[in-house]
């Protein structure tokens, strides 16, 4: 028999991937967004027989209660979330917004948990908890011994984590917190009420590097202009490879209580990232970019050790920059002629 799971946030960026995940291994998927990110859209699953969509508020903690009252699951994903541009235009918000959101989520699977079915919650933190960390590769236990992050976003994702422990200790309520690191893929928009912010001639889109890149190129910038010096180290992972991570997170007797970072192994600087975006774009022609002034919030360093998903739940992300690439550069393009990046 098929479990149930209420994925908050579902009209989201990762959980677009997640909710194709689970709905192909035979999860029943209600879904609910209240589309304040991207505005009205439509998903592939929208019409899939085990998906069950409610557009609402998640704020709203007696709709969630009364939803929740029938899932064996939940993943809390539902968040205000943007890149670094965002960090700093929405400073206030980013803490406030969130923490009511998880707050209301957390109240809706206690009730869950002690009046009905529910069985575990799955919280998707973030990799910006280990804004601080100066351990490298930044194992689970960071996040804790760790000065605490700097930006609000990454202060708000780390209170998701205290919630989920709280609630573990006060009502007994099982938990696994995920870290996904630097999601790419395809299916993300502009989102709505974001702000423009020019990079050389041509406005960021997204505020996230690999679609920016990428729609500078197919606009023609030259030199290519990047964030400041592009020693940047990130972790780019698949969507997909993500998905498969948090559904193991969600499945796996072992994560049970748990944290994991969910990640590429592979440490990638922005300027190899822009070289490689430049030659998927230009072949023939050479690598020229210049650097734009860094946002305050653009964290030198992140790359998570990602040993304990592997031995604890035999999970492993296998999709390399450039087979991500092959899939997210002609999309992000196309989305640039259809006028949508």
């Amino acid at each position: 028999m098929s479990k149930k799971i209420l994925v908050t946030g579902s009209a989201g960026f990762i959980a677009g991937y997640v909710v194709e995940e689970l709905l192909a291994n035979d999860w029943q998927v209600v879904g609910i967004d209240n589309f304040s990110k991207y505005g009205e859209l439509t998903k592939s699953y929208d019409s899939h027989p085990n998906y069950e969509f409610h557009r609402g508020d998640v704020k709203n903690t007696g709709m969630l209660k009364e939803i929740a009252a029938d899932c064996d699951h939940i993943l809390a994903g539902a968040a205000m979330i943007g890149g670094i541009t965002y960090f700093h235009e929405y400073a206030y918000d980013l803490l406030a917004e969130n923490e009511r959101i998880i707050a209301s989520t957390f109240d809706a699977a206690i009730d869950a948990f002690k009046n009905h079915k529910l069985q575990k919650i799955t919280v998707l933190s973030s990799s910006m908890v280990f804004e601080s960390s100066d351990i490298y590769p930044t194992p689970e236990t960071a996040a804790l011994t760790s000065p605490p992050p700097l930006s609000t976003y990454g202060f708000q994702k780390l209170s998701c984590e205290f919630f989920a422990k709280g609630a573990h200790e006060q009502y007994g309520l099982p938990y696994t917190i995920v870290r996904p690191f630097n999601c790419v893929g395809i299916g993300e928009q502009r989102a709505v009420g974001e702000h423009e912010v020019s990079s050389g001639d041509i406005k960021l889109a997204m505020s996230h590097v690999v679609p920016d890149l990428i729609q500078k190129l197919v606009k023609g910038q030259d030199p290519l202009r990047i964030l400041g010096d592009g020693k940047q180290v990130r972790h780019y992972t698949y969507g997909a490879d993500l998905a498969e991570g948090i559904r193991c997170c969600i499945e796996h007797p072992k994560a049970l209580n748990e944290d994991f970072n969910i990640s590429t192994e592979t440490s990638t600087t922005v300027l190899e990232l822009a070289e490689a975006i430049w030659k998927e774009i230009r072949p023939e022609e050479d690598f020229r970019y210049a650097s734009d002034d860094p946002f305050i919030y653009d964290v030198q360093k992140r790359v998570p050790d990602v040993a304990k998903a592997k031995e604890m739940l035999g999970y492993e992300a296998k999709t390399s920059l450039e087979q991500i690439l092959k899939v997210v550069v002609p999309w992000v393009s196309e989305q640039v002629e259809l006028g949508n990046i």
